[in-house]
């Protein structure tokens, strides 16, 4: 009815339970709100009288540990958690539904993209809000899980450009949006407490209690097909978004 009414040119169908650690908690609602999601869009744009073009928010957890190998378009899809399966799922009902049906859908592969709008669960959020109380006083530990794994974070307002640009080509594709630069928990953690002008191994706490029943510890990504059929690449890579985010929290109100 929703899109009846609107009649779009172009729909970015980004919702859906979005936490990986929450869908081992609540995998059925993961499942259902991803992938019975995603098809009720694919449907209504099928029977809708004019073609719309359609962006579908896919996952770089789709791959899961990628063991120091750079994922790529063509690069298997391995899940480890239940909102990868339900990512992958999705995603395959996105290619058969272009397949069999013409419709112009697209899948961005994003690694993962933060901004200031992360919710307080997401670690990336939870790190610089403690390490900001820490600064200004708080007498607080900060428990994490596994500070070893590895990842690609980029910049998610530079993630909305490569979006609209898939959605501007002549035929529907999928792309692997990422920075090409991997770094460490760790190494996001020392940043984000050298901001506050903190030393992070005197706050910060390994709690295998908050480890999950399996994660990946290595990811990295390849984005060059973004690069050459997008003209699309990230500038804001590694520590620098780390950076960003802190000073983006230290104008915002307290």
């Amino acid at each position: 009815m929703a899109i009846k009414k609107s009649d779009p040119d172009e729909i970015y169908f980004l919702a859906g339970q979005s936490s990986v650690g929450l869908s081992f908690e609540e995998p059925a609602e993961t499942i259902q709100s991803i992938v019975i999601g995603t098809l009720n869009v694919l449907e209504a744009c099928r029977f809708h009288t004019k073609a719309v073009r359609v962006y579908h928010a896919g996952s770089s957890e789709c791959f899961g540990d990628t063991r120091g190998e750079r994922a790529s378009e063509s690069t298997p899809f391995s899940p480890r958690s239940p909102y990868a399966v339900a990512k992958g799922s999705a995603h395959w009902l996105v290619n058969n539904y272009r397949e069999a049906y013409g419709l112009f859908v697209c899948t961005g592969i994003l690694f993962n993209h933060e901004s200031p709008l992360r919710p307080a669960r997401f670690v990336t959020q939870k790190i610089i809000s403690s390490a900001r109380r820490i600064a200004n006083g708080a007498q607080e530990k900060l428990r994490l899980g596994r500070l070893d794994i590895s990842r690609d974070w980029g910049w998610a307002p530079e993630y909305v450009d490569a979006m609209w640009r898939m959605l501007q080509l002549d035929r529907p594709e999928d792309f692997v949006i990422a920075t090409g630069v991997t770094i460490t928990l760790a190494d996001f953690i020392g940043c984000a407490f050298r901001e506050f002008g903190l030393s992070w191994e005197d706050h910060v706490i390994q709690d295998e209690s908050l480890f999950r029943p399996t994660d990946i510890v290595s990811h990295s990504a390849d984005p060059s097909r973004a690069r050459d059929a997008l003209s699309w690449s990230a500038t804001t890579k590694g520590l620098d978004v780390v950076t960003r985010l802190v000073r983006e929290s230290q104008s915002a109100p307290t």
